[in-house]
């Protein structure tokens, strides 16, 4: 387990292996030049729980979500308070597992789950329901305040190559005849195929609670092109011309689309957009309340939510971050695309997987 971890100390203590700090004053902010100013709420009197030395573990995904939780919730925080900041890095389902084996007694004090496990793991006495009082709460969108704290807004939905078909805005025009043999369909189980599942049902008459309209739909559209299991996988399959569309993350596809392949639309379907999120959870039996508490403060923060958006397309769950037309367009961002998210009931849907996952298989995959 140890060599997930990435600690970040205080100057005074070793430096982190392939990190560049800057000196920092311990105890205060530095006025001098150069240091990152600090958001709002390291404005404000530190709380008395807060001590010099603590450390606070915080499990995450690596990539560029550490990379701006470092400098817009670590860095502030260990120039304000001397505070020592150690992240646990990978994937969820690792994540998850370990703090669900330590509750009661969490090394973890933030955990970031997706959407439905972080509403379970507050159901399980994993981690915390949100605190109203904590500042930036105030701020976030409805959605945002179940299961802990909603920190950036993600979007299932229609992606399709421009050079290969026509102009797509809804889900049903996956149904059109000029697509017929040329989708890539997600897999199921996982996100994409989950989506796409009940978005399939949903336009058709059925929900989450009346599944069939879907499967009988996805079964209509056969054969397919391929499956698709992964990012990579589609955007190779895109790049190769081997697909006209399929299924995936706004987000990431945004970016693909703008850094390799301009062809690359994502819609905004008018039927609605399953919702992803990623949420920031405290878990129960923290000995860091209050820190753990100004961490979550400062990824709310317009400034953290704003820098999600500018480098993954990661779209603001506080209400008064302010993005610029164009990049508006790339993000889940306002009331009208808020919404336009589709909140199933995850309890259900989980539940059914196994159920669902072998019907795939036997009727959709072979």
């Amino acid at each position: 387990m140890n060599r997930n971890k990435d600690r970040v100390q205080a100057p005074a203590n070793r430096p982190v292996r392939g990190l560049t700090r800057r000196s920092v004053t311990r105890g205060a902010l530095a006025a001098g030049a150069g240091l990152l100013a600090a958001p709002a709420i390291l404005k404000r009197p530190a709380r008395a729980q807060i001590q010099a030395g603590d450390t606070l573990v915080v499990g995450i995904w690596g990539g560029a979500q550490e990379r701006i939780t470092r400098q817009f919730c670590a860095d502030p925080l260990i120039d304000q308070y001397g505070v020592n900041i150690e992240y646990v890095l990978g994937g969820t389902v690792e994540r998850r597992a370990r703090a669900y084996a330590e509750r009661g007694r969490p090394s973890f004090d933030i955990v970031y789950l997706n959407i439905f496990e972080s509403r379970q793991a507050v159901a399980d006495g994993v981690t915390q329901s949100p605190n109203p009082e904590v500042a930036g709460y105030g701020d976030l969108y409805d959605l945002a305040k179940v299961g802990g704290y909603g920190v950036a807004f993600n979007a299932i939905a229609p992606v399709y190559d421009q050079a290969m078909t026509g102009p797509m805005g809804r889900w049903a025009d996956l149904w059109r005849d000029d697509l017929a043999g040329k989708l890539a369909w997600p897999s199921y189980p996982g996100a994409q195929g989950t989506a796409a599942l009940l978005m399939a049902a949903r336009i058709n008459g059925g929900s989450e609670y009346d599944i069939d309209p879907g499967f009988e739909a996805i079964q209509s559209l056969k054969p397919f092109a391929a499956f698709q299991s992964s990012q990579s996988q589609l955007y190779s399959m895109f790049d190769a011309d081997a697909c006209a569309a399929s299924v995936e993350f706004g987000s990431f596809t945004q970016k693909y689309a703008d850094t390799q392949n301009p062809d690359i639309i994502v819609t905004k379907p008018e039927e609605g957009m399953p919702v992803a999120m990623n949420v920031a959870c405290i878990t129960e039996g923290t000995a860091n309340q209050a820190l753990a508490e100004a961490w979550v403060s400062l990824h709310l923060s317009p400034e953290c939510q704003l820098a999600y958006a500018e480098e993954i397309y990661y779209g603001p769950t506080n209400k008064t971050v302010v993005l610029n037309d164009e990049l508006a367009a790339k993000c889940v961002y306002g009331e009208a695309d808020v919404a336009n998210l589709i909140d199933f009931d995850w309890d259900e849907v989980i539940g059914r997987q196994a159920e669902w996952s072998a019907r795939f298989n036997r009727e959709i995959a072979n």
